[in-house]
């Protein structure tokens, strides 16, 4: 048979072959420019909130000029940018500098154009505000109008010391009740730390457990199921492990969802307006009349803790402070001295 004779199409008709067009990396289209900032912030593992607040950024700043590509660009059209967020829209200084800090990556990581302008960009003076703290009694107020679930997240604010995030985000395995520590696990800068875990909350926090071991039970029996999302490749490292109760989140989402990052279906950790939520109808219902949040309870555990005695180095370890001074504006109370630390949470209580 002759190879080069013509084929028969679908319509039935015969007609010399089309050549295929094969697309290659070299013939492919370029990404677009916010894909491109995608791909490098994720393969400089940030998180999905700092993506997500670069990317919006990036892309007020391209609007805000006319859609004009930034290689067209230079210190004056960021500078005319952040004024007009200053001036126009009132951002506060570290807004401002966060929209800085996104046009500088774009420019130095994913254009990769390190212009001399990039280190003269004038950046906002941020203000030192003193932290908004509650009194011993004013916790006691706040937690005695919360329960169940949203009261052991607020306890552990105020008990450990965390972040709003870090605590939405333990896993089960990063609590230990022999030694009764808790494992921060890419705290702020991707820094590990262990702080206390208060005596008061074993027994709510274990009953806690039992509700996930349920939960992981009933996700288990969906076929769709993929597990729980786990942190870089450690579900190549180790297959399973995305199915086991150790690396359940200790707080989960009240239903499944699909994961942005694999587009599976998997059980993520509540939302933290859930708390934020029952933080702000407690403060409604008490007599205290302080701009508190959940961030306020952090700056409570650090100061009550300053003020019982221990040491600000101490302090500055739990809190995971990188340096001193930022411990510092808490109180000007140093070396008072302290080996065991006990939990604030534990006092009040008592």
């Amino acid at each position: 048979m002759d190879t080069k004779q013509p084929y028969k199409n679908y319509s039935g008709n015969f007609s010399t072959p089309t050549p295929a067009v094969v697309t290659t990396a070299a013939t492919a289209p370029p990404p677009k420019l916010l894909d491109q900032v995608r791909a490098r912030l994720r393969l400089k593992h940030y998180s999905l909130r700092t993506e997500a607040a670069y990317i919006g950024w990036i892309r007020r700043f391209i609007l805000f000029h006319q859609k004009r590509h930034p290689k067209e660009m230079g210190k004056i059209e960021v500078e005319t940018f952040l004024s007009h967020l200053a001036s126009a829209l009132h951002v506060s200084a570290s807004t401002q500098n966060q929209a800085l800090a996104a046009c500088l990556f774009l420019y130095r990581e994913v254009l990769e154009m390190e212009l001399p302008w990039l280190s003269d960009v004038t950046r906002a003076k941020v203000s030192q505000h003193v932290p908004c703290v509650l009194s011993a009694n004013e916790v006691r107020d706040l937690l005695a109008y919360m329960d169940g679930r949203e009261w052991l997240m607020a306890s552990l604010l105020y008990g450990t010391g965390m972040r709003l995030m870090q605590c939405l985000r333990l896993r089960v395995k990063d609590v230990d009740f022999q030694r009764l520590e808790i494992t921060v696990r890419q705290g702020k800068g991707g820094k590990d730390r262990r702080t206390m875990l208060p005596a008061a909350l074993v027994v709510p926090l274990q009953q806690q457990l039992e509700r996930v071991n349920a939960v992981c039970l009933r996700d288990l029996a969906t076929v769709e199921f993929a597990g729980v999302a786990l942190p870089f490749a450690l579900s190549r490292k180790y297959p399973n492990a995305e199915f086991e109760l150790a690396w359940a989140y200790i707080f989960p989402a009240s239903r499944l969802g699909i994961d942005p990052l694999g587009g599976k279906l998997r059980r993520h950790h509540l939302d933290e307006k859930v708390l934020q939520r029952a933080v702000k109808t407690a403060l409604r219902k008490t007599c205290i009349t302080k701009p508190a949040s959940c961030h306020t309870l952090r700056h409570s555990f650090a100061t009550h803790l300053l003020e019982a005695g221990y040491d600000i180095r101490t302090v500055q370890e739990l809190l995971g402070h990188s340096d001193v001074s930022t411990t510092m504006i808490y109180t000007h109370v140093l070396n008072k001295g302290g080996r065991a630390v006990i939990s604030p949470l534990d006092q009040v209580a008592r």
